[in-house]
């Protein structure tokens, strides 16, 4: 699925044309700003392919949780490569990481996947997917 940037003519009615409706329907309940930064950098972490490829490998692996060298072998990309998406991803609590002898194993962190999920619900989330789901031609 791909987003396409494309222009598009909207028609904006002149101000004199919409002071009677203007600021009426608008809500402004906002996200904290704190809060904001935060689902953003959660955002950032899981918006490049190969996180993404890792987290499914992830998720799909026997025990929900994969060891660095496996994950090497799937991926065909260097240890540090993979080591410095893993980090990225654990740093924003998407991914759970516990060192058993010479090897890093992660999993995933249920509690960082479920608050992805719920800004994919929120109403902006609803916004967006409608918005990926069917672009502007």
């Amino acid at each position: 699925m791909s987003i396409s940037a494309s222009t598009q003519q909207v028609a904006v009615a002149p101000a004199e044309d919409c002071a009677d409706d203007c600021g009426q329907h608008l809500a402004c309940s906002l996200i904290d700003r704190q809060e904001a930064e935060r689902l953003a950098g959660v955002l950032k972490a899981i918006a490049d392919p190969t996180r993404l490829q890792l987290l499914h490998l992830i998720l799909s692996a026997p025990n929900g949780e994969a060891c660095v060298c496996d994950l090497t072998d799937c991926l065909g990309l260097r240890q540090p490569t993979i080591s410095h998406h893993l980090k990225t991803m654990t740093a924003a609590g998407l991914l759970t990481r516990e060192r058993r002898g010479t090897w890093v194993w992660y999993g995933v962190d249920h509690a960082g996947l479920e608050a992805v999920q719920e800004i994919l619900r929120a109403p902006l989330g609803a916004g967006l997917a409608q918005a990926v789901e069917s672009p502007a031609a």
